[in-house]
C-alpha cells in the first residue's frame, strides 16, 4: 500500500488521469445499462422485421443505400435526422425502428433524436451494414 501511495505522491498527474478515464468507463457502462436505445445484432433485427412488423431505417448516403440496402429499409436523410427532422417516419413511432448506418455510431446519434421525438422502440444494428454484410446476409438495390 506504501507503494501506491508513493506513486501517487511521485506522479499526480498521470494518478489523475487513471481516475479520469476509470471514471468515464464507468459512466459509459451505467448510461448503456439504461438507455432505451437497444444494439441488436442481424438475426434480432430480422426477428424484429418478421414478428413484431419492424421496420428498417438505412441513414447511409443515398449513394452507399442504392448500391446496396436491406430490404425494405426506408432510405433517411442522417443529417436532416440529427436536426430533427423525422416527419417521414410518424407512421412507425409505435412499431420498432431499426436505424442502420456503417458502423452504428451515426445511427446511435439519430436514435436518440427519435426517442426525444416520441419513438416507442429504437434499435440501432450493432456494427451497421458491414456488420450485415459480414453476416453474409442479402441486401437489395
Amino acid at each position: 500500500m506504501d507503494q501506491y501511495i508513493a506513486f501517487v505522491g511521485n506522479h499526480p498527474v498521470l494518478s489523475i488521469l487513471w481516475i479520469v478515464i476509470a471514471a468515464m468507463l464507468v459512466g459509459s457502462w451505467f448510461k448503456s445499462q439504461f438507455s432505451k436505445i437497444r444494439q441488436i445484432n442481424p438475426q434480432q433485427l430480422t426477428l424484429l422485421v418478421n414478428r413484431q412488423e419492424g421496420q428498417v431505417i438505412d441513414i447511409r448516403a443515398q449513394k452507399e443505400f442504392s448500391a446496396g440496402h436491406i430490404a425494405g429499409a426506408i432510405h433517411l436523410n442522417a443529417e436532416k435526422a440529427k436536426q430533427g427532422e423525422l416527419s417521414s417516419l410518424e407512421n412507425f413511432k409505435s412499431k420498432p425502428i431499426i436505424l442502420v448506418c456503417n458502423a452504428g455510431i451515426t445511427a446511435s446519434a439519430v436514435a436518440e433524436k427519435c426517442l426525444k421525438s416520441g419513438f416507442e422502440q429504437v434499435y440501432v444494428l450493432s456494427g451497421g451494414m458491414g456488420t450485415w454484410q459480414g453476416a453474409g446476409l442479402p441486401t437489395s438495390k
